[in-house]
């Protein structure tokens, strides 16, 4: 396996710059334009994705990109691929909320292997890489030692999701369970798992930029980033991250199955 410390190194100075760049518009009065899905856009996450390819083609002229607000460049079989969320949270943002994200990601031969979420609003970056470690403001980063499904803190992005993705019985199972819901979202939730503030973190519905740095993320922070039937991917268009202990509860209960104490 190829050294990752370089990319890793990268991706974190890349996803700072963007952030820095959002901040200058963050709580000002943006004016928003709307995708055909109905979700926001602001100049905000145009610029800061133009940053990160500019910053991606000039180091990394081989390497394909695929973005949330500029789509894909470069050859579909490259090797090498990156994933970018200029602004994960843009209806946080939006509202002058400070917990959204730059997401930036490297896929090597079809895996996730580097991940980045930086939150400008709040300065914390949380950054992993396989074999590297997953780091939070330069201090090692890992899940919680929670074990116990009835202690656990959940969060999810938007409640009103579940019922209309088809997971309302999952998660009302879920929240009967759960010691503490907490409507902490989008990737700052799944950063919270990975820093061992949150133990579950939920959506039925997810984008691979969103996902693609969670997977690296989480799995170095010695927990679980994937789908609701615990296959680690980001290729599913839905998210789960929790601990590994928890996990096996957490899959029973999707299931329909009781939590056991």
């Amino acid at each position: 396996m190829e050294s990752l410390r370089g990319y890793l190194d990268f991706a974190v100075e890349t996803a700072y710059q963007a952030g820095r760049l959002t901040l200058g518009y963050f709580q000002r009065e943006v004016r928003p334009e709307f995708k055909d899905d109905g979700s926001p856009v602001t100049i905000a996450d145009r610029q800061a994705e133009e940053l990160i390819r500019q910053r991606i083609a000039q180091k990394y002229p081989q390497h394909a990109i695929v973005g949330e607000e500029y789509g894909t460049q470069g050859s579909e079989g490259a090797s090498h691929r990156w994933f970018i969320d200029p602004i994960d949270g843009t209806k946080a943002f939006l509202c002058g909320v400070p917990l959204y994200g730059v997401l930036l990601a490297l896929e090597i031969e079809g895996e996730a292997q580097v991940g980045v979420a930086y939150f400008p609003a709040l300065d914390e970056m949380v950054a992993a890489a396989f074999g590297e470690g997953c780091w939070w403001n330069g201090r090692r980063a890992h899940v919680s030692a929670v074990s116990d499904l009835h202690q656990a803190v959940v969060s999810c992005t938007d409640v009103g999701t579940f019922e209309r993705y088809g997971k309302g019985e999952a998660w009302e199972r879920i929240q009967r369970a759960t010691y503490y819901r907490a409507g902490w979202g989008d990737a700052y939730g799944y950063s919270l798992v990975a820093t061992g503030r949150v133990d579950l973190m939920l959506d039925p519905v997810m984008s691979v930029w969103d996902s693609a740095p969670l997977l690296p993320i989480l799995r170095e922070a010695g927990g679980y980033f994937g789908d609701w039937q615990g296959n680690e991917t980001i290729y599913a268009f839905e998210g789960m991250a929790t601990t590994r202990a928890l996990l096996p509860q957490v899959l029973a209960l999707i299931r329909g199955e009781e939590a056991r104490d």
